[in-house]
């Protein structure tokens, strides 16, 4: 097999579970964390709405869980502050974590987070990590590698199943490695684009 043919084989595998493991994070504690949020008093009179945060909390941490008591998400942080005029919740030094049915775990990290208030869209800026954890192999389940995504920024549309970046990525599968100078993923139409220098290193095995 050509090393074009390994390329893109590899390709195909990542784009099976990168939008899975990226939006379904975000998704999930993004929007728990913004409809937990405490709610404003509403002023006697309507005023102008201000660039200044109405509400923060710090040092705080929530968890949705789901109907059998399952933890599904959870969404940590220094600082969140809700913006009024955007209806926006901005998080320091974010920390989110999701576990999947089959008991995958998904962990994601930036410097800054900023969610819109029903949380489909999602940005991370500032050293933004995603990694989804490796899963063992099991009875008619082939094992799954541990994978890791990162970028200076990613923005993820939670609704209509797109990730994309205008800056460095890099995306490991085992010990196969991938660069890009961008990148955007249509999970709907199944089209991954790689713009600028794209590199690639296989490591042959690496993906059993």
């Amino acid at each position: 097999m050509s090393r074009r043919q390994m390329l893109r084989q590899s390709w195909e595998r990542i784009t099976l579970y990168l939008p899975v493991m990226i939006m379904g994070l975000l998704a999930l504690g993004t929007w728990w964390l913004v409809r937990n949020a405490p709610a404003p008093l509403a002023p006697p009179t309507e005023k102008a709405r201000s660039n200044q945060p109405d509400y923060s909390m710090k040092a705080f941490s929530v968890k949705s869980f789901d109907a059998k008591g399952r933890l599904q998400s959870e969404v940590q942080g220094d600082l969140a502050r809700h913006f009024p005029d955007t209806d926006t919740l901005e998080i320091d030094h974010a920390r989110m974590r999701s576990v999947a049915l089959d008991g995958r775990l998904t962990l994601a990290t930036a410097n800054r987070a900023l969610s819109n208030a029903d949380g489909s869209e999602v940005q991370l800026f500032g050293n933004a990590i995603v990694t989804r954890e490796p899963l063992p192999a099991r009875p008619g389940v082939a094992a799954q590698p541990r994978m890791e995504f990162r970028s200076e920024f990613l923005h993820a549309y939670t609704q209509t199943e797109r990730v994309r970046s205008d800056k460095p990525v890099v995306l490991t599968r085992g010990n196969d490695r991938f660069t890009a100078d961008g990148m955007d993923y249509d999970h709907l139409d199944q089209v991954l684009q790689l713009r600028g220098r794209v590199k690639g290193v296989l490591v042959p095995g690496s993906a059993k």
